[in-house]
């Protein structure tokens, strides 16, 4: 089933985000590489496709999983979290409507 794990980032940690990008996008790149990803990005502070300092507000990927519990447990143990980017990650169940 796919989930949708929206997560919200602290205040001013543009710079952790930086840190560890390349480390987030790897674990992003293998689900999509086992054609698990239906879509991930950041949500730019301002309307910006290059926010700049402004940074991110937080992050929403879509992703298949075998179950919530292993959505929630992928979620844990991503780079972001560990870094303290992220302030808050929910998961929820995602049914793909369109297109």
């Amino acid at each position: 089933m796919w989930f949708a794990i929206i997560a919200q980032d602290h205040p001013g940690s543009l710079d952790k985000r930086l840190a560890v990008r390349a480390e987030h996008l790897e674990r992003l790149s293998k689900l999509q590489d086992e054609g698990r990803m239906l879509l991930a990005g950041p949500f730019p502070a301002i309307e910006s496709e290059s926010p700049g300092p402004a940074g991110f507000t937080g992050s929403l990927i879509v992703a298949e999983f075998a179950s919530l519990a292993d959505a929630e447990a992928w979620a844990r143990v991503d780079p972001y979290v560990a870094a303290g980017v992220y302030a808050e990650v929910s998961v929820k169940p995602f049914r793909k409507v369109l297109p």
